[in-house]
């Protein structure tokens, strides 16, 4: 009897296939993100462990980066779609000075001397009062533009560039070039509803909770992401792409503004020269978390990772001596590898 030989297929056990960990890396690049930051946590605890990992300084850097972060997760809208907005800046002054405009329209925040302002810190509607005038800056600005992006087609990087010099330039007109102090606003900047934690803190997580519900549990966030992909096949599904991207550009310059009014309260005073490159670190902040400046890809917690990088290094420099000016530096390079990872993202999905 003549046995058949098996062939080379049956004889072959069953491989399991493997994804490569660079790619595995690339479909979640927030835990690249993620990873930096603990290896650049765990590298300056080891440096300096008597001071750096105190409880004291992790909440001041989170202090620290709250208002970035407000900044970024507007930010995080917008470059989904494949856009920009330098207009940070101008929204964030902007809404400090209408902020104090609507305080002196009230009777206070503008005063000539501390005294006057402070006596009337416990008038709890006061802050109504200001945040309603730094929303309504940042609703004028988002809504420029959103109308000139969306409805008159100029690149977002021109149109934003515009409103960056128009919201700086109407800032120092009402302003008379010159800042105003006030101390109405102190309970918000430096109070505790938390017994230990600043106010600054929660308000910053509420907003970041209120960016992932909207960007990831909501159909808002998914019409979002499919314009940043392809702008025309979002239209064919029946989106309203024009009217989408405004309401985007509407939540950038609304959390501009809302940033303007925790800057006021926090510093106690306008800052027009103070903001100039805000826009570039909440752009810096948006990719190091993941976000493709391309469009289509992003994560409102990978935001909330970028934010806190350059802000650890920078403290972790200053703690252990090094010039911070290195930061800069760091910060740089790291941007470059996190957009050259998004770059090998993009051609790995496109060669899938």
């Amino acid at each position: 009897m003549t046995q058949t030989k098996p062939t080379g297929a049956e004889t072959q056990e069953p491989v399991t296939p493997r994804v490569p960990l660079v790619r595995a890396l690339l479909r979640n690049p927030t835990m690249v993100t993620f990873a930096a930051l603990l290896v650049i946590i765990a590298a300056f605890s080891v440096l300096a462990p008597d001071t750096f990992t105190q409880r004291s300084n992790f909440v001041q850097l989170a202090q620290n980066v709250a208002i970035l972060t407000v900044v970024s997760v507007g930010t995080t809208f917008v470059v989904i779609t494949a856009g920009v907005d330098l207009s940070i800046p101008s929204g964030i002054v902007l809404g400090e000075v209408f902020a104090v405009h609507a305080l002196q329209l009230v009777g206070t925040g503008g005063g000539d001397t501390a005294a006057d302002v402070a006596a009337d810190q416990t008038k709890g509607w006061y802050v109504l009062v200001a945040l309603a005038g730094a929303l309504l800056a940042g609703l004028v600005i988002g809504t420029v533009n959103g109308v000139v992006v969306a409805y008159l087609k100029v690149p977002p990087l021109l149109a934003t560039l515009g409103t960056l010099g128009a919201g700086l330039g109407a800032a120092l007109i009402l302003q008379d070039g010159v800042n105003t102090a006030t101390y109405a606003l102190d309970p918000v900047g430096h109070g505790e509803w938390i017994p230990g934690v600043p106010n600054l803190i929660p308000i910053a997580l509420l907003v970041v909770a209120a960016g992932f519900v909207l960007l990831h549990m909501a159909v808002f966030g998914r019409h979002t992401f499919a314009i940043g992909s392809n702008p025309e096949a979002a239209r064919r599904a029946g989106i309203n792409v024009e009217r989408h991207l405004l309401k985007v550009y509407l939540i950038g310059g609304t959390a501009a503004g809302f940033a303007g009014f925790l800057s006021l309260a926090y510093f106690s005073t306008t800052s027009i020269g103070g903001h100039s490159t805000d826009n570039l670190q909440a752009i810096t902040a948006v990719a190091l978390g993941g976000t493709s400046l391309f469009g289509g890809v992003g994560s409102i917690i990978g935001t909330l990772i970028g934010v806190w990088i350059p802000a650890v290094l920078k403290n972790g420099f200053v703690i252990t001596g090094v010039q911070p000016y290195w930061q800069d530096v760091a910060v740089g390079l790291v941007l470059i590898v996190a957009v050259w990872i998004d770059q090998l993202r993009r051609r790995s999905r496109d060669r899938g």
